[in-house]
């Protein structure tokens, strides 16, 4: 397993607690700040067989529905990267009990995950699924402040 982060994502999410099906999600991600921790790999990922940055230097999540699915959230919406958009299903940890930042404002904490096949966005098709797997998976650590 190789892991990376992306180092620019900003993302507003509307949290009605009253109705959770009335929340939703939007989310930008600069795919060019993808950092694996080895800047050789990390050029190669950015280039044109994989996420070719240049064409393509914006992921974006837009949410469709909320749900809750057990003691979690389940999120779904489309999901573009590299130009391909497909929907997906976050399965979303949080919120957490608020606390108050640095900022003077209550933060929450939630954990969102999901998994995506690599061929299906079109990433890496030079790469046969021996050499490297079809399953990606997705986790994102978010902080959110109440605006």
């Amino acid at each position: 397993n190789v892991h990376g982060r992306f180092g620019k994502i900003v993302a507003t999410i509307v949290l009605n607690d009253a109705d959770i099906t009335k929340s939703s999600v939007t989310a930008t991600v600069d795919v060019s700040t993808a950092d694996t921790g080895e800047p050789g790999r990390d050029e190669q990922i950015k280039g044109d067989k994989f996420f070719n940055v240049a064409k393509f230097p914006t992921a974006y999540f837009t949410s469709t529905s909320v749900q809750k699915s057990g003691g979690n959230l389940a999120v779904t919406g489309n999901f573009t990267l590299c130009g391909v958009t497909k929907p997906v299903t976050f399965i979303v940890e949080g919120p957490t009990a608020p606390a108050q930042g640095m900022d003077h404002k209550p933060h929450v904490g939630f954990e969102a995950t999901t998994t995506i096949s690599r061929e299906a966005f079109g990433l890496g098709a030079a790469f046969p699924a021996p050499m490297i797997g079809d399953d990606v998976k997705l986790t994102l650590e978010l902080d959110a402040a109440k605006q």
